[in-house]
């Protein structure tokens, strides 16, 4: 018997590389089932999947032994891991035909020293769909405490996590990078709050899936409050929903039936008018209460000439820009300081876990 070693690998992919609607598609119906799954691959003994409404990523472990052949270190036995993790993840997946042909595209893969980075940088913040979000640390310690009590993850990743969970944690505090954070959705939220309320009774409508449209999902499911989605397709709105909630809804339907939304929020990249008087002039004539809208696209997807209609109320994403602009800007001056403390900190973390593989 030779010596075992270990070859940590993570693959993933992300917001940063498809839209979310797709992403959908890569997620796994139940990642306790999933971790076994890649564990029956021979020589992967561990696995933690992070699976949130940005990323689905995979963390194994394999343990060789040097005198195997072929060795995992070796192209050939890292080659062979790999293919095993697209193969296997193919089978757990709703995967189409086009996204399995393009998944060497898609699909991000890094070991040994690039996975630490990763994962320190995500769980300090700075690589999250928001900079500094609590959230995406969150995901990462119920992610260990999930592998550890389904036995999936072992002495390496579990080490692993627990490190980064901890450095992670002092540079949130140290940098302040997780204080006050507010996301584009939070202030579209509280404006239309302000406006015209948010209860049971309000008729919600959200069009859009793409970034902005998830920032104000995220915020209404924290609210507990119902809305629908739309998008140019119902598949996109159906890839969404899956991943951040709300009611699928066809676009034509959502336009027959304007009248029935007291609040609409649009978040959208087209590049012409999505919404304009003439396209909802007849819905809306005869309707008794009020409509707010607010348009967060850029560029504008609702005409201006909407307002001429009775009880319409408009609102663009100018009027909440400078808030939320500064909170970015206050957040991108902190993150030169987490990236310095992880520049010194990675080494550290390397260095233990080579003690580990020896």
């Amino acid at each position: 018997m030779g010596e075992v070693q270990f070859d940590v690998m993570n693959a993933r992919v992300t917001f940063k590389n498809i839209p979310l609607h797709t992403l959908s598609k890569f997620t796994f119906k139940d990642v306790n089932v999933a971790c076994e799954e890649f564990k029956k691959i021979n020589g992967v003994d561990e696995c933690i999947i992070i699976q949130t409404a940005s990323r689905v990523e995979i963390f194994t472990v394999s343990n060789i032994e040097t005198d195997d052949t072929p060795d995992a270190r070796r192209a050939e036995g890292k080659a062979l891991v790999l293919n095993q993790v697209k193969e296997t993840w193919v089978s757990l997946s709703a995967l189409e035909q086009i996204d399995i042909d393009h998944f060497d595209q898609t699909l991000e893969v890094y070991k040994g020293d690039d996975v630490y980075l990763h994962l320190l940088r995500l769980a300090s913040g700075i690589d999250s769909f928001v900079v500094g979000k609590q959230e995406v640390f969150d995901e990462i310690v119920q992610s260990l405490e999930n592998a550890k009590s389904t036995g999936n993850s072992g002495k390496i990743l579990n080490k692993l996590f627990e490190s980064v969970i901890r450095l992670a944690t002092r540079m949130r505090d140290t940098t302040g990078i997780a204080n006050d954070v507010i996301s584009l959705g939070d202030i579209a939220v509280n404006l239309v709050d302000e406006k015209a309320g948010l209860d049971d009774k309000k008729k919600i409508l959200l069009m859009g899936t793409g970034e902005s449209a998830a920032m104000v999902a995220k915020t209404l499911n924290s609210r507990g409050v119902k809305y629908d989605v739309t998008s140019r397709t119902l598949g996109r709105a159906t890839g969404f929903t899956t991943l951040l909630g709300g009611n699928p809804v066809e676009f034509p339907d959502v336009l027959a039936s304007f009248d029935k939304y007291d609040i609409v929020f649009v978040a959208t990249t087209a590049d012409y008018f999505l919404i304009t008087r003439e396209i909802i002039r007849l819905v809306m004539e005869e309707k008794t209460k009020g409509t707010l809208i607010l348009d967060l696209s850029e560029p504008r997807a609702v005409a201006e000439d909407i307002t001429s209609l009775p009880g319409i109320k408009l609102l663009f994403r100018d009027q909440i820009s400078e808030i939320f602009e500064e909170s970015v800007k206050a957040r991108a001056g902190i993150v030169p300081a987490v990236e310095k403390i992880i520049a010194k900190e990675l080494p550290v973390l390397s260095l233990r876990m080579r003690k580990l593989d020896a």
